[in-house]
């Protein structure tokens, strides 16, 4: 199998755990989309444990770039990403398990093990209570953006890094980079501050560094 994760010292220790199984063997480890791809086409591993959150490539090209090269592989997702549209897309492209990384081992071996099942795809589920709620999955507000990515592009127009957004809003840096991501498409911006000052001419986010710029305009 292929263990793809971008954080060092958690791919490793993940690699060191599944080998330990008697029946697993970590053929690769990949620390970002596109490494993660190279090595899924050199090495033709059966599975593929796949973080979401890594440099290069969204997680659907990663996936649907894998799956071209090795349609029977079995794509196990483990982040801590678990947002209802994420699970639905990639669960729609052909993932066999979308897994947060909060799940006990034995559930992340279960998952890989059940490779077959009557000859047809099974599909492992396991994300955190929240993401099940109906209100997850974020309506959008005035202007097509989300009440977290008006969050994520407001931070931004104040100069913060990804890194710092993420500790800001408590989430994931690979996130931040998939909310602007889809700031970008959504405003026809080719640049974080294209974005800003595009969001702020049609008042979606106040002009940077107001007192009030984390409440969203109604």
């Amino acid at each position: 199998m292929l263990v793809a994760d971008d954080h060092t010292l958690l791919r490793q220790a993940l690699s060191d755990l599944l080998a330990a199984e008697p029946d697993f063997d970590v053929v690769a480890q990949a620390a970002t989309g596109t490494e993660t791809v190279r090595l899924a086409g050199q090495y033709r591993p059966d599975v593929v444990i796949l973080d979401i959150e890594m440099p290069e490539n969204d997680p659907a090209t990663t996936v649907r770039c894998i799956l071209m090269q090795l349609p029977e592989a079995r794509i196990i997702v483990l982040s801590m990403d678990d947002s209802q549209p994420l699970v639905r897309e990639l669960l729609s492209l052909g993932v066999h398990g979308y897994l947060h990384k909060s799940v006990s081992r034995e559930t992340l071996v279960s998952a890989i093990r059940e490779r077959q099942a009557g000859g047809r795809r099974t599909v492992t589920v396991s994300v955190s209570a929240a993401s099940l709620e109906p209100s997850a999955a974020e309506p959008e507000l005035h202007g097509g953006l989300t009440l977290r990515e008006i969050e994520v592009l407001t931070l931004a127009g104040r100069a913060l890094s990804n890194r710092q957004i993420a500790i800001k809003l408590g989430i994931a840096e690979g996130t931040v980079k998939r909310h602007l991501r889809n700031v970008f498409e959504k405003l026809g911006a080719v640049s974080r501050i294209d974005a800003v000052n595009k969001a702020v001419a049609r008042s979606l986010i106040p002009a940077p560094g107001r007192a009030d710029d984390l409440v969203p305009p109604r």
